[in-house]
Parts: structure tokens; sequence; C-alpha cells
């Protein structure tokens, strides 16, 4: 579980963008290439300590491997203002 505050919301930042990708329907291996990119300005950009990026890339791991948190797009609900 994530602790410090910078790097809950690095998580947060990264796992909507996640979300938001995936609904454009982008691939899984779309998705890990993002995170991996990210993480990676991460370490160069020095924002967090290395302790908390590897933290931050395990939990992201998680969420891209639990299928619940990327449901099939054709599957989602519409909005009332999408339907016909």
């Amino acid at each position: 579980m994530l602790q410090d505050p910078k790097t809950i919301r690095y998580y947060q930042r990264l796992s909507d963008t996640l979300v938001e990708l995936w609904r454009r329907r982008y691939r899984s291996e779309e998705l890990r290439l993002f995170s991996e990119g990210f993480i990676t300005a991460l370490r160069y950009g020095q924002e967090l300590d290395p302790t908390q990026i590897m933290r931050l890339e395990q939990e992201i791991a998680g969420f891209l491997a639990n299928p619940d948190n990327l449901e099939p797009p054709e599957l989602r609900p519409q909005p009332e203002e999408e339907r016909s």
C-alpha cells in the first residue's frame, strides 16, 4: 500500500490516465508501455526516491493485472445522452 502523498498522487494520475486510454481502445500492451514510460520519466526527473518509484511500479502492475480495473469497452453501459 502506498503511504507517501506525492506517490499516491502519481498513482492516481497514472491509473486515471490508463483507464482513459483503455476507454479510447488502446491495447493492454500499449497501456503497459505508457505506464513504463511514465515511471521512467519519474526516475529521470527524480520526483520520487527509488523506493517510492519501485512501490509505485508494483502497484501499477497490480492495477493493470486486475481485470476489474479495465472493463471491456463494448460492455460498458452508455450514458443516457449517447443512447438513441
